[in-house]
């Protein structure tokens, strides 16, 4: 059976020192190239907003990162501007092997919608095509390693499952956020999907 890595959102805008910097996410690089060869495809996702995402705190008047709004697909966290298209900020982290990469998928690319998953939009109906990919190479296994374990990995690891691949997180490659207990709550929606926690 064949299986891919997905390495979800190491960016600099992730790593620290970046705009949305999560704790330690540089830490975890070395790890994830040493993994790479253990797998028949490797997949890469990038956050890749256009400037002013409605995502962005600052696109909207007396909001402040992190707080909470209603968009029209649901719920969302306002951001610091963060991985915008062709910025230092949305490029790869450095140290990341590239050249193992079958395919690199972006994501957050509409301006009116954010994207946590690597397979669905924040609307949970407009897809990355990441799922016919897969399935088309046969893929059935999926490990899932990156930034953040909380917000795009877990979003991408529940959509996997959803569409029927058999998921492991390996938490020892990925770093949280933690913003108002949602590591601990996405832990728990994974466990409750039947994700494989290492």
């Amino acid at each position: 059976m064949a299986s891919a890595l997905i390495v979800i959102d190491v960016q600099n805008d992730f790593c620290p020192g970046g705009a949305l910097a999560v704790p330690e996410g540089d830490q975890i690089v070395s790890g994830i190239n040493a993994l790479m060869d253990d797998f028949d495809t490797v997949v890469l996702t990038q956050d890749w907003h256009p400037a002013g995402h409605s995502s962005f705190a600052s696109s909207h008047d007396g909001k402040s990162p992190y707080e909470l709004i209603d968009m029209a697909y649901g719920p969302q966290v306002l951001w610091p501007d963060h991985c915008v298209q062709g910025s230092a900020g949305s490029d790869l982290h450095a140290d990341l092997n590239v050249t193992r990469a079958n395919v690199i998928i972006r994501k957050g690319t509409n301006p009116a919608i954010d994207s946590y998953s690597a397979f669905f939009e924040n609307d949970q109906k407009t897809p990355t095509g990441l799922d016919g990919y897969l399935k088309t190479l046969g893929v059935t296994e999926i490990t899932m390693v990156g930034l953040a374990t909380d917000f795009c990995v877990q979003f991408s690891a529940l959509d996997a499952a959803r569409l029927g691949f058999k998921v492991t997180v390996r938490e020892d490659l990925c770093r949280a956020i933690d913003l108002d207990g949602s590591l601990q709550a996405a832990q728990n929606a994974m466990d409750a999907a039947g994700i494989s926690r290492i």
